[in-house]
């Protein structure tokens, strides 16, 4: 299977002022755009002595210089291009070659592959106007598996309860994890857990590989409410990096839908604290089928080098 391409940042958070960390699991990338606004993604390890390009600073022209001795790398190629101090007769050594990796930008979002000779996946259409990062305390797998079996241990919508009633079981459609979750709306006094009234529905599509997300919020007549693309990402020590986009409906149906966007700060949020409490007595329900139907649609897809 061809590597993944990640949603590493939000589009805004790379600029030439200073380059950026990421990681893509254990991997340290960092970030930036050159004099052309392209975004540029490299090991963020100086082959020299190994400090990390991001504590480093953007050029005019474009390059990273690393900002322990000066090191300059080109961010295209990875390639050393100058050396402080070195005479013009001295070659540069091949080996100080920083690894560079493929990149890609739409959608609002900046997408790294390890792959540089990837091919760049196709581009979003639109770019939903809220956006946010957000480091969580909880690993990429535990991370996609709350979200399916509870989604409020992970994110916010303003004025919504997440019930624990799906309104369709995660399945594949094609080739994401699709699963449609019953919501009610959330006052002064919470509506009993066993309602069967349900004005609103989560629908959550699921990359297999990235646990890339598009939700759809929408009330019983199937109107739209909110719109929104998390983009978590594996990160070092057990930790998921989140990046997200949404949209609220302009025509929102009804006086709860409308009161969602006028409060103050975002109506949809990440929680960087997971109640671990209510994790540990979660009982798996949505994520005890998404392993199986990882694995058909990876067996349904075509093989690297396959002929």
């Amino acid at each position: 299977m061809a590597d993944p391409w990640w949603a590493v940042a939000r589009s805004e958070e790379v600029t030439s002022a200073k380059p950026i960390n990421v990681d893509i699991g254990d991997q340290p990338v960092v970030l930036w755009r050159d004099h052309e606004g392209m975004p540029r993604a490299l090991e963020d390890r100086c082959p020299h002595r190994r400090t990390p390009l991001s504590l480093g600073c953007v050029l005019g022209n474009g390059m990273i210089q690393c900002g322990y001795h000066g090191w300059t790398y080109d961010g295209a190629t990875g390639h050393l291009k100058d050396i402080p101090n070195l005479k013009s007769t001295v070659k540069f050594p091949p080996i100080y070659r920083a690894a560079a990796f493929g990149v890609a930008e739409s959608g609002g979002f900046v997408r790294v592959c390890l792959d540089a000779k990837s091919a760049a996946p196709e581009p979003a259409s639109v770019t939903l106007p809220l956006s946010g990062s957000v480091d969580v305390a909880l690993d990429h797998e535990h991370f996609i598996a709350a979200l399916f079996d509870n989604p409020g241990l992970v994110m916010a919508i303003r004025g919504v309860r997440f019930t624990p009633y799906l309104m369709a079981e995660l399945a594949e459609q094609k080739g994401k994890l699709v699963l449609e979750r019953s919501c009610q709306w959330a006052g002064p006094r919470w509506p009993s857990p066993f309602s069967s009234d349900f004005p609103i529905t989560l629908r959550i599509a699921t990359d297999p590989v990235t646990g890339e997300c598009d939700l759809l919020l929408r009330d019983d007549a199937f109107h739209p409410l909110l719109q929104a693309t998390l983009a978590p990402v594996p990160a070092a020590r057990g930790v998921t990096q989140v990046r997200w986009r949404a949209r609220l409906a302009e025509r929102r149906p009804g006086l709860r839908a409308g009161l969602m966007g006028l409060a103050a700060g975002s109506p949809f949020t990440i929680r960087p604290s997971i109640d671990g409490a209510a994790l540990r007595v979660l009982k798996p329900s949505a994520s005890i089928h998404a392993a199986a139907l990882r694995e058909t649609i990876a067996s349904a897809q075509p093989q690297a080098g396959a002929t």
